[in-house]
């Protein structure tokens, strides 16, 4: 044990040494931004007074984190949130749609992992409909349910739901068959072979594709929500980059990656947990 945490203690020392190395670099070679000095008449119009928009320094964007997650949740108007409602907004979507392709995904994945016939029915529709992008449904969506909200919820829907159908399957096919058979020797049902013997062996698998289906879904929403506007981490991105706020934008892709670490490591924590023991 002593091993593996001095292992762990130079790991997270160097990791620190590589983030100060960065953040170091990045400061000194941003150039101070000044504004010029003899100026026509034409340009003190066109605000040439005023420093150029450039890429700012790990301060700035360290004075920028400060100030909003000071009060991360003020609320000021449509276009001015705290960062806090703009994840939860963002959060909310990638849930619901999640909730929804899993409460199909999974039984549909038990059905084609148990049953050939189903799976050579409904095979070619799987690869026909997987690789479609998720936002290549934005258009359709807004035009039939005529709302951003519940698209965006869809577009989370659609991108979520194959990675854990198909993990689904697969860990359901790759039950040994020799389980299955004690199963059924016992004169257990179908749903409790299901419940007691498919479902604990093929729950490292589950896991699995539901872990990367909620790094999809992370990641499509921020593009989602660049479409469709109002509220959410992505709209915030874009409203920034709009207002030329550029500390505000680097602020916030970190913060996505923040969520998206957080989302990760919490089914990376729940699969460890399932691991299953023969």
């Amino acid at each position: 044990m002593s091993g593996t945490l001095s292992q762990n203690g130079k790991a997270a020392l160097l990791s620190l040494l590589i983030l100060a190395v960065g953040l170091i670099a990045w400061e000194v070679s941003i150039p101070a931004q000044q504004a010029a000095g003899e100026l026509t008449e034409y340009e003190r119009l066109m605000g040439g007074g005023s420093a150029r928009a450039g890429i700012p320094a790990p301060s700035q964007v360290a004075a920028k984190a400060w100030e909003q997650l000071s009060n991360p949740f003020y609320d000021a108007g449509p276009n001015d949130k705290g960062i806090g409602i703009q994840l939860a907004h963002s959060l909310g979507r990638v849930l619901t749609g999640y909730g929804l392709a899993a409460a199909l995904a999974i039984p549909l994945g038990f059905l084609i992992g148990m049953s050939p016939v189903a799976y050579k029915a409904l095979n070619p529709f799987i690869q026909v409909l997987r690789p479609i992008s998720p936002l290549a449904w934005m258009p359709l969506a807004l035009f039939v349910i005529q709302d951003s909200e519940a698209s965006a919820i869809f577009v989370i829907f659609i991108c979520s739901i194959w990675p854990m159908l198909l993990n689904t399957a697969f860990g359901v096919a790759g039950v040994r068959q020799d389980w299955v058979n004690v199963a059924r020797t016992h004169e257990l049902g179908a749903l409790r072979t299901a419940m007691t013997v498919i479902l604990p062996a093929a729950a490292p698998t589950i896991i699995t594709g539901m872990r990367i289906s909620i790094g999809i879904a992370w990641l499509v929403i921020v593009a989602a929500e660049m479409l469709v506007g109002g509220t959410g981490i992505g709209y915030y991105v874009w409203n920034e980059w709009n207002n030329l706020d550029l500390a505000s934008v680097i602020f916030s892709i970190l913060m996505i990656g923040i969520v998206g670490m957080i989302l990760d490591s919490a089914f990376g924590l729940l699969s460890r947990r399932l691991a299953y023991a023969e």
